[in-house]
């Protein structure tokens, strides 16, 4: 009985200094500045800096939104929004994709 409660109350205790040292760990990150992918993200903003699209003031902690993708109608990968190519309302992945699908014949030339 008295090794039960001796394992309870190590694994409390574990438990409790494992939450402790990531609370302290981010103490420092964030009084240092340092928090490696925080501190990289923040510096690929370029001039926009610590401001959301809407001029506010974000948290530097706060997580970026991940870039639109959309689908080539031609091949059907998906691609950055800021690489495709976008010919007629339809969006492409490349300009050889946007040819080559205005090159097809339409309606009785298709037959």
């Amino acid at each position: 009985m008295r090794q039960i409660f001796l394992l309870i109350l190590l694994f409390i205790v574990g438990q409790w200094l494992v939450k402790a040292l990531r609370r302290h760990d981010a103490h420092t990150a964030q009084r240092t500045g340092a928090g490696g992918a925080r501190g990289a993200g923040n510096s690929a903003n370029g001039a926009q800096g610590a401001h959301s699209a809407n001029g506010a003031a974000r948290p530097a902690g706060a997580p970026q939104l991940a870039e639109p993708m959309i689908r080539c109608v031609e091949c059907g990968v998906h691609a950055p929004k800021s690489d495709s190519v976008v010919v007629a309302g339809q969006p492409f992945c490349s300009a050889a994709h946007a040819q080559r699908h205005g090159a097809r014949p339409t309606g009785r030339d298709a037959r």
